[in-house]
């Protein structure tokens, strides 16, 4: 796989992330799914994006020939339940599963402050603040684009968000998604968040020296 495909897998997959946890993934985005729009490596590339995978190909298998919108509303009824409540057992930011700060407290100041070190405003459209997971992943995203553009010092704002901020709190999310639903493309896509984390952690290390 040359440069520019690893570019594009690395950004196909934090959107697919991004799309199925920042709300409830769209009727346009699940009758791709269903469709022709999910094209996954046969080689293996890690444990968690590899069992990611297998969990996707679960929830085409399963839905093959069903009405995206039928889907949708389930999909929408079981993320209300994990992830908006009332009372939700998976809140998806970064400062709930950190106990040096509190929920949406001064940590969040310090997510915010490594997006103005690299010159980043969050987007408005995710109407949640800005330690969660969309909002973090679409930080991610915009590194990995200047990175492809020749940006070396994204490698090191990368290096220091993942340190700081993802990998501290990413491992235990994935295990409260996992312990809170059955549903394949949730669980598919707390996998591929955690494979995709363990991923850059390891090609931003040979890249930022």
């Amino acid at each position: 796989m040359d440069d520019a495909a690893v570019y594009d897998a690395r950004l196909e997959l934090l959107d697919f992330v991004v799309e199925v946890f920042w709300d409830v993934p769209d009727e346009a985005f699940v009758a791709n799914l269903l469709g022709d729009g999910l094209q996954l490596p046969d080689a293996a590339v890690n444990t968690s994006l590899d069992e990611g995978f297998d969990l996707l190909r679960e929830f085409v298998a399963k839905n093959q020939g069903r009405d995206p919108a039928a889907v949708h509303d389930e999909l929408a009824q079981e993320y209300t339940r994990v992830f908006v409540g009332p009372r939700p057992p998976v809140l998806a930011h970064e400062t709930y599963y950190r106990d040096d700060t509190d929920f949406i407290g001064e940590g969040l100041a310090n997510v915010e402050a490594s997006y103005a070190a690299a010159g980043w405003n969050p987007p408005e459209e995710y109407g949640e603040e800005n330690d969660f997971i969309a909002v973090e992943l679409a930080f991610l995203r915009s590194l990995v684009e200047r990175q492809f553009h020749g940006a070396e010092e994204a490698f090191g704002y990368e290096r220091v968000f993942l340190d700081e901020h993802l990998t501290t709190w990413h491992e235990a999310f994935v295990d409260d998604v996992l312990d809170e639903t059955e549903e394949p493309l949730f669980r598919a896509a707390a996998l591929v968040f955690a494979g995709l984390v363990e991923f850059e952690d390891e090609l931003v290390a040979q890249m930022a020296r």
